[in-house]
């Protein structure tokens, strides 16, 4: 008998180091719930983008609506920095310290992903599906606890300068670029790209967010003679400079980044008929086409919209994204099961095999691994048409670069 005694006096004693053990590495989850936090630009001048933790706040109550996942409602929390690295460290350190948020996931904006990375890193916190395509957060060495959430910058300016060069082989180039981590990537990936030519073929105006307007750095691109111009930047930026070219008569080949893609936020502000012709590569359908109003993923998207965003612009579709942010935290969430500690939602989230998301444009897939923790590797270049985006050409990938 006290054998058996001891030998259950040890199997608790080791049930119960192991359950300490397991809730040292998994802050902010009990039986019942999990907390993560995330840190966006609901007001500034990326307030359009920032609608991206709308859209992922809204997904998740629908997850909690359904019961949550493995019997856990998601408690997330959202705090606005307004683009403002020292408020995103802020923010960061209060959910880390005070609200103990189980992990970091979807927090929008390079520069305040870059003031808080070094923090994270030293406490041991993940930080999942940033929503920055910054290439030096696909450093898995540098990086280990991060994934991302965009395409990264490098590939998809290098998707860009590709197409510009096959469609304007000797033409002079114009960049126009946020003075930042954003900007710098993307005209770094044309110099990659163009090596040589770059210097003699690429003319570049850089601005600053906190300025009112782009509209002098437009002027002063039209007037090198380039015909193309390259807006690597946010919303508010992007809608000036697309319709600042159409006023000065500037009939350039127009082509922005992704993050700036949102007809609502970037189109509908520069003039649906000034947009005419822009082009962008994109890893989502537009549900406001009506290409896909028979689509099963896109009517249930709009379903969704109505219930969980009712009175907000359908087509901004930073919600989108933010709705298939959503979608991808509940598959690492339901791939972790019971485990999640800090070091399983990591192995996870690096762990996710060929997932297509219903609104994802066809052909494009997700795919990470402990070599790669980029969340999308691909893009689908299309072209605005008046009144619709039409897709043309090959889905590309980092390998088409």
């Amino acid at each position: 008998m006290r054998r058996i005694s001891t030998a259950l006096a040890m199997s608790l004693a080791c049930l119960v180091g192991c359950s300490e053990a397991r809730a040292a590495d998994a802050p902010g989850v009990t039986s019942g719930e999990i907390k993560i936090g995330g840190v966006y630009p609901f007001s500034g001048p990326a307030s359009s983008i920032g609608l991206t933790g709308k859209g992922l706040a809204a997904y998740v109550q629908s997850i909690n609506d359904r019961g949550g996942i493995n019997g856990r409602k998601i408690n997330y929390i959202a705090l606005d920095d307004a683009y403002s690295p020292p408020k995103a460290v802020e923010h960061v350190r209060r959910l880390v310290e005070s609200d103990e948020v189980s992990f970091i996931f979807g927090q929008l904006g390079t520069a305040g992903n870059t003031a808080v990375a070094k923090y994270l890193k030293g406490k041991g916190v993940p930080s999942i599906a940033v929503v920055s395509g910054s290439s030096k957060f696909t450093d898995g060495k540098e990086f280990p606890l991060t994934t991302t959430g965009l395409v990264s910058y490098d590939t998809e300016g290098k998707i860009y300068a590709k197409f510009l060069n096959k469609a304007l082989p000797t033409a002079k180039y114009a960049i126009l670029y946020q003075n930042d981590d954003l900007g710098k990537d993307y005209v770094n990936a044309f110099r990659s790209f163009m090596k040589a030519d770059f210097d003699k073929r690429v003319v570049t105006a850089a601005y600053e967010v906190s300025e009112p307007t782009v509209d002098s750095q437009v002027v002063n691109l039209k007037s090198s003679g380039a015909e193309a111009l390259f807006i690597a930047g946010t919303p508010k930026f992007a809608a000036q400079a697309i319709r600042k070219a159409s006023e000065i008569g500037w009939k350039a080949t127009v082509v922005i980044n992704f993050p700036s893609s949102s007809v609502g936020g970037t189109l509908r502000p520069a003039g649906l008929d000034k947009s005419v012709g822009v082009v962008v590569g994109t890893i989502s359908k537009d549900p406001s086409d009506v290409r896909w109003e028979n689509d099963d993923g896109v009517k249930a998207y709009k379903v969704f919209f109505e219930k969980y965003l009712p009175g907000s612009d359908y087509s901004n579709t930073s919600y989108l994204t933010g709705y298939m942010q959503g979608m991808i935290l509940e598959q690492i969430l339901k791939q972790c099961g019971d485990d999640l500690s800090r070091k399983n939602i990591v192995i996870q989230a690096k762990a996710i095999h060929d997932m297509a998301l219903p609104v994802a444009a066809p052909g494009i897939r997700i795919n990470t691994s402990p070599t790669n923790n980029m969340v999308w590797t691909q893009l689908q270049l299309q072209r605005w048409s008046g009144t619709s985006w039409e897709p043309f050409g090959e889905v590309l990938d980092a390998s088409s670069e």
